[in-house]
């Protein structure tokens, strides 16, 4: 059981690359030939065929692929010295987030193309679904590390499995939705993009749950097992699980801004403020999901837990039962006093 979880699970990045792959091919096919209009570049607000409303700014499409890649290339040498084979997900999401910022440069020469937006539009909203699944990964990890599973609502054996069957179940329906708003039958476009704001929804209810289950996680470690919460405060930073810990919160606040962002974005329609607004793009989606994946570089998990490749089929619910019973037995000495 524990070796089909650990197959199914390593094999996110390779179902992501798939399904990249086939709307790449569908947002290639899609390309359509418009009619030239002289107001392209001076006038792109108006442009009909203009699906940005604006004209991509290179100078700040050149600074996110670079800084992106940076990172990705950066934490696949982590990955390969430290290991963390939980964030494999995460580095290949950071990739295809770096096409889709290079798509942009193509939209800033064509900005009527409609091929280059349908793949710059995917690329960019389902990468974040793999850094969410790392997340996901990571928090199992941390987990059986400190052997206090019983403070998780979901056990760490299927906390992965249930949050990233979550992930996988809310991108192939944001893929769906965003294949169907691109046909050029007005009611089956409306229809994927009602399709793809459920999808962003749900994502968000369910990435929210699990922030919610992580601070749980924390609390009751933290005032129910003080001597667990303290066991590496004898060691440097970068081995200490607590920073750990704490960076998952902070890249969780940057995925979560950037959810409710889309969510808004998306419920005013393609055409809103919000979508048709550069700055408003990179302020609330860009920047709040690169410090999401970047916050990991100084804090990679395979370097300050060296064995955390190994903990993914360890099980130390065997301490749940007497840990309940200790902790009824002190509930009722304190109603008693």
């Amino acid at each position: 059981m524990a070796s089909s979880r650990s197959a199914w699970t390593s094999s996110s990045a390779s179902w992501l690359c798939a399904v990249f792959t086939v709307l790449a091919a569908c947002a290639a096919s899609a390309e359509a030939a418009y009619m030239p209009v002289p107001w392209v570049f001076t006038d792109p607000k108006n442009d009909p065929f203009n699906p940005l409303k604006y004209i991509a700014n290179n100078t700040l499409s050149a600074i996110a692929i670079s800084l992106v890649l940076f990172i990705a290339l950066t934490q696949t040498v982590l990955l390969w010295r430290y290991g963390g084979r939980c964030m494999l997900s995460m580095l290949a999401g950071e990739f295809t987030w770096a096409v889709g910022f290079g798509v942009r440069f193509g939209l800033h020469v064509d900005p009527d193309s409609q091929g280059k937006y349908i793949a710059y539009y995917l690329f960019i909203v389902l990468s974040p679904c793999a850094f969410i699944a790392s997340e996901y990964m990571l928090m199992g990890r941390l987990a059986r590390y400190i052997k206090s599973n019983k403070h998780l609502l979901i056990r760490p054996q299927r906390i992965t499995v249930v949050f990233v069957a979550s992930d996988v179940t809310t991108f192939l329906v944001q893929a769906a939705g965003a294949l169907l708003s691109i046909s050029k039958n007005q009611k089956l476009s409306k229809t994927g993009e009602h399709i793809f704001l459920a999808g962003l929804a749900l994502q968000l209810a369910s990435f929210a749950f699990f922030v919610l289950v992580s601070l749980r996680f924390l609390y009751r470690v933290k005032t129910r097992e003080p001597d667990t919460w303290a066991m590496d405060a004898d060691k440097p930073w970068h081995r200490d699980w607590r920073s750990l810990s704490y960076v998952l919160l902070i890249s969780s606040v940057g995925i979560l801004i950037r959810c409710i962002y889309r969510v808004i974005e998306l419920s005013q329609g393609y055409r809103g403020h919000l979508a048709t607004t550069e700055a408003y793009f990179y302020a609330l989606d860009s920047l709040p999901l690169f410090v999401a994946v970047a916050v990991y570089t100084p804090f990679w998990p395979g370097r300050m837990i060296p064995a955390i490749d190994m903990l993914k089929n360890v099980d130390n619910d065997i301490d749940a039962p007497a840990a309940a019973a200790e902790e009824r037995s002190s509930g009722s000495e304190e109603a008693k006093a």
